[in-house]
């Protein structure tokens, strides 16, 4: 059964075991379930030390002890009793913090010192010089060692470690430290090859490492291939370089049959042109390096191409087929395409209006009164409709608008001839065209949507040599006339594409009547640009907004309210013009990217037909309209009679 030992009678224990310890003997403490502030008081008249107690530092502590101890080992026994209490001793000056063990590593406790003890549990700061390994790798190795308490960071300018922690715990994370930052065998070993290719070597016994599984990891070993010296480094431990380096010698040996001479097939590059290329810089090698070695070197290097398999045919010694082997596949990569679309957008308005009489009075037959006033309304005066009652066939077209007249005409008296005219015409247009074209980075692309329309650009006769036969002709030239879109796009390294753009479109005026009096209307825009992947940008346009007004009078007359009406013809027109042109480009990168394009479009246009194509061909039983059959899936039979229709991308 246990009891709880009094205030008094713990007290009146304790005196006799500070009188002893002062006179330097042995004592030996024993607690149960005692107050941690009457232990505290105790440890200060056995050690005479100060201490100063923070007021959350409270705990029911038990010590037992059957053999004697110095009043060092019973200073070190009560910093035990704090840390599983979880309090912690700090000293500052001649005093000592009991403070609860979370503010520990905030406050000064003995920092940097000569020797931490392997036993004590006061609280320590100590900086570690890491030599061979990095410090920051080791934070996350060593954090799990730590308690909450303590702290562990890493200083990367100097590769140190700071550690603060209870001297115990940084003695042991020290010696843990120690024996991580060990300079191995870990070298580095540069093997120059002779006859092979340091990248492809590289390549062949990295698979070999994949294939083998988390062994291979687990080695640490690693092969890097250097390119301008056709170098393997190979770093590790020593067995693992002893094998590593074995493999690759063995590797480095020259063929057997053939060696000079290779044949390398391209995937995306014109083999032909790459073949100019190479002997273009063979020779400016070996003109770079005079001598009788390169020109020994030079006659011994044959580049030719076949162009029915695309493939290369080398014949060089190794270290020239080796540069020559880089260059290639630099060259033969997938390029990037580019889907541009152009959006040409022309919204138009048009309003004309006329106003005006023509009248004619004749009375020089009695009265010798005449008088006219005849000018054009809309394009037709009183002169026009005379000839065309007197000549009907002279019509080419009905006059347009209100047109109101009368007319006497008789042998004798006074004749006349009046007509009233009110024009009023409105003109909208709105026209949005998107031709798209899809090319490769760096190359040129065009797509026409154009008609080719005749211009007479001469008119000859010539004599015949018979009997003064007159022979007439005409020169003829036909011109382009529609959309025609010309780009050559630059996909740049942060996904900017500059574009080089030439965009034209055309149409013939709607006046036009024939080859000699055509008249076309011409939109050109020839730039070079920046936008980003997927994003858009205008080009350019014409923003227009014109007025026209005219008037045709009698001076005096004219100018006389109501009256002057018949002494006056008035035109208006207004034109207002918006045309505007924008692309947008988007990066194809790979099949997929391009994929979803075409099955995008193509979809698209087969809805169209599918919207287009609900009726039965007329005066045609059984016959069906065209329709592009369905990516997905095989393709409908066609029906008897009926031409199949392409099959799409992805059958």
């Amino acid at each position: 059964m246990t009891r709880t030992v009094r205030p008094a009678l713990l007290l009146s224990l304790l005196l006799p075991l500070a009188a002893a310890a002062q006179q330097g003997a042995q004592i030996t403490p024993n607690y149960k379930d005692a107050d941690l502030g009457q232990v505290i008081e105790a440890v200060s008249q056995v050690t005479g030390r100060n201490f100063i107690v923070d007021p959350r530092v409270r705990a029911q502590v038990t010590m037992l002890s059957n053999t004697p101890m110095s009043p060092a080992a019973f200073y070190e026994a009560f910093l035990a009793i704090l840390q599983v209490h979880g309090f912690v001793a700090v000293p500052s000056g001649n005093v000592i913090k009991i403070l609860p063990d979370a503010t520990a590593r905030t406050l000064p406790a003995v920092d940097l010192p000569e020797r931490v003890s392997s036993t004590s549990d006061e609280i320590v700061t100590q900086v570690v010089q890491v030599r061979n390994v990095s410090a920051a790798q080791l934070v996350p190795i060593l954090r799990p060692l730590i308690p909450q308490y303590g702290h562990l960071a890493a200083y990367p300018g100097a590769n140190m470690l700071i550690l603060s922690d209870r001297a115990a715990n940084v003695n042991r994370m020290m010696r843990i430290i120690g024996r991580i930052d060990q300079s191995g065998d870990g070298e580095i070993e540069v093997l120059r090859l002779e006859h092979a290719t340091a990248a492809e070597i590289v390549r062949v016994v990295n698979a070999l490492s994949t294939a083998t599984g988390a062994e291979a990891a687990a080695s640490g070993a690693r092969l890097v291939a250097d390119d301008r010296t056709n170098s393997v480094l190979i770093s590790g431990e020593g067995s693992q370089r002893l094998r590593l380096r074995t493999l690759v010698t063995h590797l480095d040996t020259p063929l057997e049959a053939g060696g000079d001479t290779q044949v390398r097939y391209l995937r995306y590059a014109d083999a032909e042109k790459i073949a100019g290329k190479l002997k273009e810089q063979v020779q400016g090698t070996v003109a770079a390096t005079p001598g009788q070695a390169s020109a020994a070197a030079d006659r011994g290097v044959t580049i030719w191409a076949e162009p029915q398999t695309n493939a290369l045919v080398v014949t060089a010694p190794p270290k020239t087929m080796r540069s020559l082997m880089q260059v290639v596949d630099r060259l033969d990569i997938r390029r990037a395409q580019v889907l541009v679309e152009a959006l040409i957008v022309e919204v138009s308005a048009d309003a004309t209006a006329d106003l005006g009489v023509n009248w004619i009075v004749d009375g020089s037959g009695d009265n010798f009164l005449v008088g006219m006033f005849n000018q054009p309304v809309g394009g037709v005066s009183l002169a026009d409709v005379a000839k065309a009652i007197d000549d009907p066939s002279s019509v080419q077209t009905e006059p347009t608008g209100l047109t109101l007249g009368g007319a006497r005409v008789q042998d004798h008296g006074t004749n006349f001839a009046a007509i009233l005219r009110a024009l009023r015409g409105d003109g909208n247009t709105n026209i949005v065209s998107v031709p798209s074209i899809i090319t490769m980075d760096n190359e040129e692309a065009q797509i026409k949507v154009a008609q080719e329309v005749p211009f007479v650009t001469g008119q000859f006769t010539s004599t015949g040599a018979s009997q003064g036969q007159l022979n007439p002709f005409q020169t003829i030239q036909r011109e382009e006339v529609g959309t025609i879109l010309k780009i050559t796009p630059q996909i740049t390294a942060d996904d900017t594409i500059l574009v080089k753009i030439e965009q034209e479109a055309s149409s013939l005026a709607a006046d036009s009547r024939g080859a000699v009096d055509l008249i076309t209307n011409k939109r050109t825009i020839s730039t070079r640009v920046l936008v980003d992947d997927g994003g858009m940008i205008v080009l350019g346009g014409l923003i227009s907004d014109a007025l026209q007004e005219s008037e045709q009078r009698v001076p005096g007359l004219g100018r006389i309210p109501l009256l002057g009406e018949l002494f006056r013809v008035r035109s208006t027109r207004k034109i207002k013009t918006n045309l505007l042109v924008f692309i947008r480009p988007r990066v194809l990168r790979d099949a997929e990217a391009a994929a979803i394009e075409t099955n995008t479009k193509y979809n698209f246009i087969r809805g169209q037909q599918q919207q287009r194509n609900q009726g039965r061909v007329q005066l045609l039983p059984g016959a069906q309209q065209p329709l592009l059959p369905p990516l997905v899936g095989p393709t409908a039979p066609s029906a008897p009679g009926e031409a199949a229709a392409p099959a799409g991308p992805d059958e």
